[in-house]
């Protein structure tokens, strides 16, 4: 036995060496990306979005763990579920304490107060430094919840998401339509009336039970979200905290939507449609969606031909514009460091971005000359009225996925500017951040009331807000029964919160 010890000493004396060896000159895989080969073990995340699970999810979903493996030791199990189904799903799964890594988060503040998300600072500052370096500060600051913490990562793309008005290219030129000069709810209605006589076969406004942020033409911003309906006016540094039903611009949006319902403008069934992407094909003159520049060529992609759209609310940063598409790690993952890899990954690799967004090339989109995305068609398209549909068996949504910089721009029939990217750093160069921009209310010790509070607008808002019902019979009940659930107390606490956190920044 001795005379094996000494020959045993000196292998693990050369081990030691190697091992220290290997250390001092970097043959170890570090945090970050590159293109050598990740050499350690490979961790799987699994990872929730909204969207419609798509044909081609698995197979994208291969890809692209294929290329993270090799860069950061990191997969993903992409799971998507639909829109309709999304937020109930995510929150049963904070609920229910079940096991998940990252998630897109479209009621971030609510449930980072309910301690749902991982605190982010610390990590920001070292393995997820690039992404906090490549993401405007303004989201950043938008992000802060009143602690001043972050638990989440924004998308980094328009920084003020301003209310566009949509209309068919054809039927504007058509008509010679200076789309500009619409601005206002009510300047629409000689508009409206002329497509319904000269354009029956469209519809000539289009609202769903969510309807719109009509408030927002009148500067006025959600403090919290649109279920809770209290808001303040933007730009006014002293504005107080009203409920939007009680003011005179409410009474004048809902006038105006109840006439054009009655002149049959307003899709009958909108009280009951469900929120959700462009149907493709669907003859629709007036829609309105939130966007930044360039937003039509999306849009007129999606819808399945050209549109033209102009924005009509101001240029103001909120914090409902910045907190739109966060990406948030479950503060329960046994993973955090692999999440924040995969995060700084996603908003610092072009690869990996435009794999999400556009799927796999030569597949799902192809390049031209330009270098732009060309998505490739479905010759064998059923759809009539949208004949050479792009494929739908992969589509990435784009605001909740990650830094649009570094995304390719789209080409094909309707390419956009080679500088579109720049176009949206002026832009954001441009805009005016609110006077509340980042702050949260902490509504914990109110939840019973702001529970009866979303009952009761669930009740009242569609109908309401679609031009339904009669707003001198449901408007007053409306506000009676907000009351009677708890409005004004949860209104006198926002505002109490909101001037404490102005006194602070005084």
């Amino acid at each position: 036995m001795l005379k094996h010890a000494r020959p045993r000493r000196w292998f693990m004396h050369i081990v030691l060496i190697m091992l220290l060896t290997s250390y001092t000159t970097g043959c170890f895989p570090q945090p970050g990306h590159n293109d050598e080969a990740y050499d350690g073990d490979t961790v799987n995340l699994i990872y929730y979005t909204i969207g419609e699970p798509d044909k081609d999810l698995q197979l994208v979903n291969d890809k692209i763990n294929e290329i993270m493996a090799r860069k950061i030791g990191v997969t993903i199990t992409y799971v998507k579920v639909s829109w309709l189904e999304y937020e109930d799903r995510l929150n049963t799964l904070i609920s229910a304490g079940s096991p998940f890594d990252i998630a897109f988060a479209p009621d971030y503040a609510t449930t980072a107060m309910r301690g749902a998300w991982l605190k982010l600072d610390d990590y920001l500052t070292g393995i997820g430094k690039d992404m906090y370096d490549a993401i405007d500060p303004t989201f950043w600051q938008g992000v802060r919840m009143n602690d001043g913490s972050i638990y989440g990562v924004p998308t980094n793309k328009e920084l003020a998401v301003r209310d566009h008005w949509m209309y068919p290219a054809s039927i504007v030129n058509k008509h010679n339509i200076d789309i500009t000069q619409y601005n206002t709810l009510e300047s629409l209605e000689p508009l409206l009336r002329m497509i319904r006589q000269e354009e029956p076969a469209y519809i000539p406004m289009e609202l769903d039970r969510d309807s719109q942020n009509f408030f927002a033409l009148h500067g006025y911003e959600y403090i919290l979200n649109h279920k809770l309906p209290l808001m303040v006016q933007s730009l006014n540094p002293a504005a107080q905290v009203v409920n939007i039903f009680e003011t005179k611009e409410a009474r004048q949006v809902l006038d105006t939507l109840r006439r054009y319902y009655k002149e049959g403008f307003i899709n009958k069934d909108a009280a009951l449609r469900e929120p959700g992407a462009l149907k493709r094909g669907a003859k629709v003159f007036w829609k309105s969606s939130g966007g930044g520049p360039l937003s039509e060529t999306t849009w007129s992609k999606d819808r399945g031909y050209k549109l033209v759209a102009h924005p009509v609310t101001p240029n103001t940063v909120t914090t409902e514009a910045v907190r739109g598409g966060i990406m948030a790690v479950n503060a329960n993952t046994k993973h955090p460091v692999e999440c924040i890899k995969f995060l700084n990954l996603l908003n610092t690799d072009p690869e990996i971005r435009n794999l999400f967004n556009y799927g796999i090339e030569g597949v799902h989109y192809t390049l031209d000359e330009q270098g732009q995305v060309v998505l490739i068609t479905d010759k064998n398209s059923n759809d009539d009225a949208v004949p050479d549909t792009p494929a739908s068996s992969y589509s990435g949504v784009q605001y909740t996925q990650g830094n649009w910089f570094i995304l390719k721009t789209m080409g094909g029939d309707n390419p956009e500017p080679l500088d579109k990217w720049d176009q949206f750093r002026k832009y954001n160069d441009g805009v005016v951040n609110s006077t509340v921009l980042g702050f949260t209310p902490d509504l914990s010790s109110l939840t019973a009331q702001t529970a009866n509070i979303e009952m009761v607008w669930q009740k009242y808002y569609p109908s309401l807000m679609t031009g339904s019902v009669d707003v001198d019979t449901i408007l007053p009940k409306f506000n009676e029964e907000l009351k009677q659930a708890g409005m004004d107390e949860v209104r006198q606490e926002v505002q109490k919160q909101l001037d404490a956190w102005r006194s602070q920044r005084e």
